[in-house]
């Protein structure tokens, strides 16, 4: 795999929500020896102190300055990537569906996405980088050797998420969570700024019906041939 202005490869994976793209990175990127960035997480961060604040999730001025300010780190301990905002763990409250919505809403805000930009580039590290996200490929590495675009189809991303609830605990109704993920996929798909959508020169993977060794599979083989 070539090297872009003497960077460390990067190879993206994008898609909308529950694609299977975290799980597909994170298992990638541990087979590459690679760093991964969640970058859904940075928006999850910014949503999450926006909550706590009481913040207007339609106001883009003061979403950009929580942004800009937000005292943030990640840390892997026993295998698990631990996201800590103000040095609290709060890996588990930034995947709560409440703050899962609000995410959508805030990475639609330009501001918001202009000041993470910068911190998602900074992860690009030797030996190379695995980027999960929704504008990975077009917008923060428009210059990866190997584009992703992981998708499915929403009545199976929807059984998807159903299930893990489910295994947690959580009362949730199918239907409820069919219609988030709709209303999701419009605005991640309809938003101004970085819309979700594949990169001109991405592959594009449909996982519907497909188990995660089976998408990995696809996946190495892609690497491997663009290697």
């Amino acid at each position: 795999m070539s090297e872009t202005d003497n960077q460390p490869p990067v190879i993206t994976i994008d898609g909308p929500s529950g694609s299977g793209k975290g799980t597909i990175a994170k298992l990638l990127a541990e087979k590459l020896g690679y760093a991964l960035l969640d970058s859904g997480a940075l928006y999850r961060l910014t949503a999450l102190a926006a909550l706590e604040r009481e913040a207007d999730l339609t106001d883009d001025a003061t979403l950009t300055e929580i942004a800009d300010g937000l005292d943030i780190r990640f840390e892997v301990c026993d295998g698990k990537a631990a996201a800590l905002l103000e040095s609290r763990d709060v890996t588990d409250d930034i995947r709560r569906e409440r703050v899962s919505m609000a995410a959508s809403k805030v990475a639609a805000m330009p501001g918001v996405r202009a000041a993470l930009l910068q911190r998602q580039r900074d992860f690009r590290q030797p030996p190379g980088l695995v980027a999960d996200g929704r504008d990975m490929g077009t917008t923060v590495f428009p210059d990866a050797p190997v584009k992703i675009f992981l998708t499915a189809s929403a009545e199976e991303r929807a059984r998807r998420r159903f299930a893990q609830l489910r295994e947690k605990g959580v009362s949730v109704s199918l239907r409820d969570l069919l219609e988030d993920i709709r209303a999701r996929d419009a605005r991640d798909t309809n938003r101004a700024a970085s819309p979700l959508a594949p990169a001109e020169d991405a592959v594009e993977l449909d996982s519907t019906g497909i188990d995660i060794e089976g998408v990995l599979q696809r996946v190495l083989q892609l690497v491997r041939e663009r290697t």
